[in-house]
């Protein structure tokens, strides 16, 4: 290993802007060495999150994208266009999300959305880089079956779209949804990555992993009917 990849990471910095009706949390994720930023998941709205980046003086240099689905990601395509950014995410499963995203939108109300393909489709195990940061890339299908989720392990931070939320999981109702591919990827993928992350989810309020594993109704070691020996 060399002395630059062993070097100690900065700490992630975010801020979360809730858009389109659905109050989706897109974030504004940055490097504080570089000022080197990504929108992730940038459902809608896109000159608020562009003033966003502006304001905390940060040079986007890419877009991630969770899950296709319309409140996620938008306005993946005007922003990519305008300031010619490469995107990453989600996992090529999703494929069919992104392209109905136009149709989606007219169905829903909301301002037209057009579709695109990502620069580069993720895989479990992926790395993705953000300034001096490296996010590790966790497939976590179930919500839909191309769902991914980034975690910054060096800050304990993890950003994980319509996959898990505080007291609630994400829906598996909708096409190629799957509650138990879902149940799996929160059991498997995400609570063995410790107690301490905090999570930001696609809406409502941040968590820990701790916090859900504990009391979290659909997914908790009770509800599940885990026992831990002291």
């Amino acid at each position: 290993m060399t002395a630059e990849t062993s070097a100690p990471q900065p700490r992630l910095h975010a801020e979360i802007n809730p858009v389109t009706p659905f109050q989706q949390n897109c974030s504004l994720i940055w490097c504080p060495e570089t000022m080197r930023g990504a929108l992730v998941d940038a459902g809608g709205e896109a000159e608020q999150l562009l003033a966003a980046a502006e304001r905390r003086g940060v040079t986007l240099e890419k877009l991630l994208v969770t899950h296709g689905h319309l409140d996620h990601a938008g306005a993946v395509k005007d922003i990519a266009e305008k300031l010619n950014l490469p995107i990453e995410g989600p996992h090529r499963d999703d494929a069919f999300w992104i392209e109905g995203m136009p149709q989606a939108a007219k169905q829903y109300g909301f301002p037209p959305s057009r579709s695109f393909t990502p620069d580069r489709w993720l895989e479990n195990g992926d790395t993705v880089t953000v300034g001096n940061l490296t996010l590790d890339v966790y497939h976590c299908p179930g919500h839909t079956p191309g769902h991914v989720v980034f975690v910054h392990a060096p800050s304990r931070v993890a950003l994980v779209g319509d996959v898990l939320f505080q007291g609630s999981i994400g829906r598996t109702d909708f096409p190629r949804g799957n509650h138990a591919d879902l149940i799996r990827s929160i059991r498997e993928r995400l609570f063995p990555l410790g107690d301490d992350i905090t999570f930001v989810p696609g809406h409502g309020p941040l968590s820990t992993f701790g916090q859900e594993r504990q009391g979290n109704p659909f997914v908790s070691d009770r509800a599940l009917g885990i026992e831990h020996s002291k």
